[in-house]
């Protein structure tokens, strides 16, 4: 390996580390600034930018938006808060169910965060460790991402492997159930983490020390503000967005039949991924008669916004450098992906420790695995791209930490023994396993 491509590389590493230290847009600004220094100081040409991937997720986030506006995402928190509150000694086995539905139907993790007070307060009010049910109902508001027919994960994936005869319906086949168990498997495993809430030292400190309220016993009624009437029409108005979606994945003679190369061929899922999402998000407009000017202020436009310019910027850059040096990386790791496949689900795990994207790791190194001709495997590989909570750097996962007054959930003075370790890779490697099964059972 050349003394350049370790320099390239180190610019790689040194954008993702300021654009981390930045936070929020910084990721993707410095990803372009990144770009930049490859092409005018390394000569490597700089790749075509994800076009198709930002404008799925524009146009989910626009559909996301105006259900928000809506009050839609409130209906759906309500509806996913009773569920939790039905059930509250098992809790470490539903509240990561719950997490993972409401993530898979949004299409993005940052619709958890409303969910972690209520995780918390039926843990506590119950006595249980808060650490077990909101350490994996984080990972698997990640790993849900890597299943959900609207995430920018999934477009990515769609428009890099639809050329290649894999579309939605392929990748969901392998992708849903895998996750889905290994979110299971990884919850049981969190029934037995750490000591008994009573006798956490930490607890007893924060206890003693009047920091923390005891107990005072289940509520039976979620609280809250009253909804507005529209709350309810413009969730239902999403989920039928995400269902049609769905099916017009499954069915392929349900889209339009449109030329191309002298034949009629069904329209493609990213471009129809945009024209439903779009026309979700007008009907909800309309029908509901929400202002448009108030659809940019939700948060979910502003997390949008976040997202697009990350994708822009870390996924461009990452593919600059890949595209620029592919000859020489694929002679480096071609055998031994070869001869050992599961070898990339690591590459693509360590990629997004560094990216904290699953769109822009799937955007920056699938495309390397279909060059070594790895195809359908790597389908079954996907979930490795959930490996940000490697790093207790990302947002929902400070986010817990801070909702847990316990301190149950927390980092460790090695700063890897955190909470969110065990329980991120389990579900990750259970999840990568139990695909490649699935791609040898239905491939």
């Amino acid at each position: 390996m050349s003394l350049k491509i370790l320099l390239e590389f180190a610019v790689v590493l040194g954008a993702i580390l300021l654009g981390s230290r930045s936070g929020g847009v910084g990721l993707g600004l410095w990803g372009g600034f990144g770009v930049l220094v490859l092409s005018y100081f390394f000569g490597l040409p700089p790749t075509a930018p994800p076009i198709d991937v930002m404008l799925i997720i524009l146009a989910v986030i626009m559909a996301t938006s105006v259900m928000e506006a809506a009050g839609g995402i409130d209906f759906l928190v309500r509806a996913a808060e009773k569920i939790i509150r039905k059930h509250p000694r098992h809790i470490t086995i539903v509240a990561p169910l719950v997490s993972y539905i409401f993530s898979f139907g949004a299409g993005t993790g940052h619709v958890f965060y409303p969910l972690l007070p209520i995780i918390h307060e039926v843990a506590y009010e119950n006595g249980i460790r808060p650490e077990r049910p909101i350490a994996v109902s984080t990972i698997a508001s990640q790993q849900a991402i890597t299943a959900s027919p609207v995430s920018a994960a999934m477009a990515a994936m769609i428009a890099i492997f639809e050329p290649f005869g894999f579309g939605l319906t392929h990748i969901i086949l392998i992708a849903l159930p895998s996750t889905l168990i290994g979110i299971f498997i990884a919850a049981l495993v969190q029934t037995m983490v750490g000591k008994e809430l009573k006798d956490d030292p930490e607890y007893k400190r924060r206890l003693e020390a009047g920091e923390i309220e005891p107990p005072r016993g289940i509520k039976d009624e979620s609280s809250g503000a009253k909804l507005p009437k529209t709350a309810r029409f413009s969730a239902l108005m999403f989920l039928m967005g995400v269902a049609v979606i769905v099916a017009m994945g499954l069915f392929p003679g349900l889209r339009p039949q449109i030329p191309r190369s002298g034949t009629l061929l069904p329209l493609d899922m990213a471009t129809t991924i945009q024209i439903v999402m779009l026309s979700i998000a007008a009907l909800v407009m309309l029908l509901t008669k929400i202002p448009a000017a108030n659809v940019p202020r939700t948060n979910s436009a502003q997390a949008g916004l976040t997202a697009v310019i990350g994708i822009f910027g870390l996924a461009w850059l990452g593919d600059t450098f890949i595209k620029g040096n592919e000859k020489i990386i694929i002679g480096l790791i071609g055998d031994i992906t070869t001869a050992y496949p599961v070898v990339f689900a690591f590459g693509l795990f360590f990629a997004s420790v560094l990216l904290f994207s699953q769109a822009a790791t799937t955007r920056a190194l699938m495309p390397l695995g279909i060059s070594l001709g790895m195809s359908n495997g790597l389908i079954a590989m996907w979930p490795a791209v959930n490996g940000y909570f490697f790093l207790p750097t990302y947002g929902t996962i400070i986010a817990a930490i801070n909702f847990d007054r316990t301190g149950t959930t927390r980092i460790g003075r090695f700063v890897l023994n955190h909470s969110f370790m065990l329980p991120g890779l389990v579900s990750t490697a259970c999840a990568v396993l139990i695909g490649l099964a699935l791609v040898k059972l239905f491939f």
